[in-house]
């Protein structure tokens, strides 16, 4: 099959691809099969409690699916919300927590505080719990949990390295919501946005033992140099931060289920490739680093296969997916996605063969409600015609602005899932 940049085909497999993947991970998809049977509570009680951008469509799954009585309270990102009729949901703010989630998780604890060994407690966890449950630890403050929380966007730390310091100034998460279910069962249900699928870094861990220290978290601030407020360091240094570790005998009772990963949604994105005529070929689903490096190698490769046919023949794609990091340097709003489609760019200097996709399956890339971009050969040559300097534009963290210039922005509106980034190269065949 052979594309031309005159006509939209490239784009449309593209953005079928990405829609793939998204859909692979759509709870109402992947979650029933998880669920628990009514046969196993016996006459004990349901109480279901959640927090990320998916869990409020889990939470529906839940209650369309489960016949007796049900309760509990979930929290996700203000816009993901989906009715319910017998789980509460709340909305609050992420990647920055705020107020109402502070709230929920007060709430949360509450609610899972007094029950039985009869009982089941159901937890529902996607991308973007850590901000949505924001407790405090101690004498902490919402003030100090949204001061570290932007510190660690803005420093480049990886997701598991803020994850490490997330978990030691919280009052639920580091396994403490497990915990605090004690003794009833957990059966955590996890829809995964981190590399490596580790569930100790997804939303932070609230229903996992941490082998992670405090004195991890300080290396990690100190290897960013954060600056922390007083109270934050004195609780780092003195070790009363520490998590729930390996062996505590309130976890006894704890399953943890993983539902949806970036590899199911790559593996979704394959088929839809190859659908079309495309053989395809997944790199990773754990890539991480800076966007804008990741961006330069995947070009490398890129290259290889077009110019080469090595390690594989065009026509084909290549996908991956993780999360990279951006250190915010410029005056731009970042989004790791963009960033690492910019650089790509860049470094493809308009190969007449190649296209691209990079976009967050959660549908909002850094801090824009924007899911991605989409690249042609033609990107540079139509961004010079208007005036604007690529490598300006990288260098200022400013992705969005230069594809929204170009019109080729990917907005998808909220997805109701986040199994992390997603990037997908077209290489044509030769004539």
């Amino acid at each position: 099959m052979r594309f031309t940049p005159s006509t939209d085909a490239a784009h449309a497999l593209l953005r079928r691809m990405f829609d793939a993947a998204i859909a692979s991970a759509q709870p109402a998809t992947c979650l029933p099969v998880h669920l628990p049977s009514p046969d196993e509570l016996g006459n004990g009680r349901l109480i279901v409690v959640g927090a990320g951008k998916a869990s409020a469509a889990m939470a529906r799954v839940v209650e369309d699916h489960w016949p007796g009585p049900i309760s509990g309270l979930v929290v996700t990102r203000y816009g993901h919300a989906v009715p319910c009729e017998r789980i509460e949901i709340v909305q609050a703010a992420h990647p920055v927590p705020d107020e109402a989630g502070l709230l929920a998780a007060r709430r949360t604890l509450e609610l899972v505080g007094g029950l039985t060994d009869r009982d089941l407690v159901l937890c529902l966890i996607s991308g973007g719990g850590s901000a949505l449950w924001p407790l405090p630890l101690g004498n902490l403050t919402l003030e100090h949990k949204q001061a570290i929380s932007r510190a660690l966007l803005k420093s480049g730390a990886t997701i598991s390295e803020m994850n490490c310091v997330r978990r030691h100034l919280s009052g639920i998460k580091g396994g403490r919501l497990a915990a605090a279910c004690h003794p009833a069962r957990v059966l955590t249900l996890l829809i995964s946005d981190v590399p490596g699928d580790d569930p100790v870094n997804i939303a932070s861990g609230p229903t996992v033992a941490d082998p992670s220290t405090c004195a991890d978290a300080l290396a990690i601030i100190d290897r960013y140099r954060i600056a922390l407020p007083q109270p934050v360091r004195d609780m780092l240094e003195s070790g009363s931060g520490e998590s729930v570790k390996p062996g505590d005998s309130r976890l006894r009772r704890n399953t943890v289920r993983m539902v949806a990963t970036a590899q199911t949604a790559l593996e979704a994105a394959a088929t839809a490739a190859r659908e079309a005529g495309f053989a395809a070929h997944i790199l990773s689903d754990a890539m991480e680093g800076e966007a804008r490096d990741v961006g330069k190698v995947l070009a490398g490769i890129a290259l290889q296969v077009a110019d080469r046919g090595q390690p594989f023949a065009p026509p084909c794609v290549l996908l991956s997916g993780g999360e990279t990091t951006v250190t915010v340097q410029g005056h731009g709003c970042g989004g790791r996605n963009v960033e690492c489609l910019l650089s790509l760019t860049i470094a493809l200097k308009g190969h007449p063969r190649i296209y691209a996709l990079a976009g967050d399956t959660d549908g909002v890339d850094g801090q824009a409600e924007i899911a991605g971009a989409i690249m042609a050969p033609d990107s540079l040559a139509r961004a010079w015609a208007l005036g604007c300097s690529p490598q300006n534009m990288l260098a200022c963290n400013d992705g969005h602005a230069f594809f929204g210039a170009l019109g080729d922005s990917v907005t998808t509106g909220p997805t109701l899932t986040n199994v992390n980034d997603f990037r997908a190269i077209l290489i044509d065949a030769p004539p």
